[in-house]
C-alpha cells in the first residue's frame, strides 16, 4: 500500500511565490519593460525553502542558471545586467518626473534608484565573464 503525501503548508506560499516570480521572470525575457532579474533573485531565495529539487530546478536552467550561480557563488552581476539595470531605472525615474504631482516623489524616487544603481554597478562582473574578455 502506498504512503499518503502528505502536503507541508508551511512551505506552500514558498512554492506559490517561487513559480510566479519564474513566471514573471520568463515573462520579463519577452517583454522589455519587464525586469527579470528581481523576480529571479526573489525566486532564487524562495525556491530553497520551497523545495530542493525546485531549487536544484532553478539553478541548473539553461537561461537562468548561469545568473543565479554567479550570484549565489561569487555575488557577482553580469555586465549587461548591469546596463540594462541603470537603463531601467533611468527610464522609470524619467517617468515618474513626467508624472509625479508633487517634486518630492521625484527627488525620492532619484535617491532611492541612485543608491539601488550604486549597489549593482558595485559588484564584480563573473570571473565566466573576465574570462571571455581576456
Amino acid at each position: 500500500m502506498p504512503r499518503p503525501r502528505f502536503v507541508n503548508y508551511r512551505r506552500l506560499p514558498y512554492v506559490c511565490l517561487t513559480y510566479a516570480c519564474i513566471a514573471l521572470a520568463l515573462a520579463g525575457v519577452f517583454l522589455p519593460l519587464l525586469p527579470t532579474t528581481p523576480f529571479l533573485l526573489v525566486a532564487a531565495w524562495a525556491a530553497p525553502r520551497a523545495s530542493p529539487r525546485l531549487d536544484a530546478w532553478l539553478h541548473q536552467h539553461r537561461r537562468f542558471g548561469p545568473v543565479l550561480r554567479a550570484w549565489r557563488e561569487e555575488r557577482a552581476v553580469p555586465t549587461r545586467a548591469k546596463w540594462l539595470a541603470c537603463g531601467l531605472l533611468t527610464s522609470s525615474w524619467l517617468v515618474v518626473l513626467a508624472t509625479a504631482a508633487s517634486p518630492w516623489i521625484p527627488l525620492a524616487m532619484g535617491l532611492l534608484f541612485i543608491s539601488v544603481a550604486t549597489y549593482v554597478c558595485t559588484r564584480p562582473a563573473p570571473r565566466s565573464e573576465a574570462k571571455k574578455r581576456s
